[in-house]
């Protein structure tokens, strides 16, 4: 008789400070179409070669493995997840997998209205989408690249779809988009969107933007009570680590993700699949496990998921970044935001 992924389970994935873990981060790609200051220099990175990338067919694969543990939600993102050709083929394979309830994707939008009816038909049910200005050209002078309209049409596009809740990522930098931060909020007034406010992150080369843009959540928080009462509100599902606020009758909600002013770590429910096939437990950490390797050797999906269970033991508590300090292993700013 057939084993099933929900046969395999024996006991639910955790870690050593007996943390569920339920969600895993796909990086499709670590390429992007985008080359916002606070993520990346201006030419680029020095990109994965074609053949480290791991095929559909293999993440499908690990993707199988990891519900057979007890992984229940599956999000992809990159660098940007809709410049890797076909991705609703993928969609389609991991929407095929016992155990997988929720598929979302995090893009910066600029493809996502000429893509959305194929991802949503494969099975895609949410969208993130990273957006940090509502001004032309502030969008170009953040991202180094012209698009703004292109983004709200995918935001619309994305509504429109019902790929409900539309989260809407925002980099907050002082200098350069915090004077937006209470239009961005309006817009829960006006519409079922949840707007979440990102304290800027050590990236690579940015470590000093960083340390001069930053803006704590307190802060963001104190300038969007500015244009009305805030309320503690229940999140609109998914696995993410923001904290919801909402204004009377607004049918959308204002969030902050704040790493650094208040860490999450104790709700970490998360590890991450590089676009070259490393398991990261730790988004700011050297902690980390092959599993590109075995899987291309011809381990089994029970050989897989003893892998995964064993990489638990590595996953630590917390991270310790501290303000102006940086991260040699984040690569793209895309992974934060769940």
């Amino acid at each position: 008789m057939a084993v099933t992924t929900i046969d395999l389970i024996q006991a639910p994935l955790a870690d050593q400070f007996n943390r569920p873990i339920t969600y895993l981060r796909i990086s499709v790609t670590d390429k992007c179409n985008l080359r916002c200051v606070y993520c990346m220099p201006e030419t680029g990175l020095q990109w994965l070669p074609k053949g480290e990338i791991l095929t559909y067919e293999e993440i499908a694969e690990l993707v199988r493995a990891a519900a057979s543990a007890g992984v229940r939600s599956v999000r992809l993102s990159g660098g940007e997840p809709l410049i890797r050709r076909d991705l609703h083929r993928l969609v389609a394979a991991i929407d095929a997998i016992e155990g997988i309830d929720d598929i979302s994707l995090s893009t910066n939008g600029l493809l996502l209205a000429d893509q959305i009816e194929g991802l949503k038909a494969a099975g895609l049910r949410r969208v993130n989408v990273s957006l940090d200005t509502l001004r032309p050209e502030r969008f170009e002078q953040i991202a180094r690249r012209p698009g703004l309209d292109r983004v709200l049409a995918g935001i619309d596009a994305a509504i429109a779809h019902g790929l409900a809740p539309v989260k809407i990522n925002v980099v907050v930098m002082r200098g350069q988009n915090g004077d937006e931060i209470a239009d961005l909020a309006e817009w829960t007034k006006r519409q079922a969107v949840y707007v979440r406010f990102i304290e800027v992150m050590p990236v690579h080369e940015n470590l000093g933007l960083q340390r001069d843009s930053y803006v704590s959540s307190d802060e963001i928080l104190e300038r969007v009570r500015a244009i009305g009462d805030l309320h503690p509100a229940i999140g609109p599902g998914g696995n993410g680590p923001a904290r919801y606020f909402s204004f009377d009758g607004a049918p959308g909600a204002v969030g902050v993700i704040s790493p650094l002013s208040h860490d999450y770590c104790e709700r970490c429910n998360r590890v991450r699949l590089t676009a070259d096939g490393r398991l990261r437990l730790c988004l700011f950490g050297d902690h980390e496990i092959d599993l590109r390797s075995p899987l291309r050797s011809g381990a089994s999906t029970e050989d897989l998921v003893e892998l995964l269970r064993s990489a638990m033991l590595i996953k630590p508590e917390r991270h310790h970044l501290r303000l102006g300090e940086t991260s040699s292993r984040m690569r793209a700013f895309s992974e934060i935001g769940g």
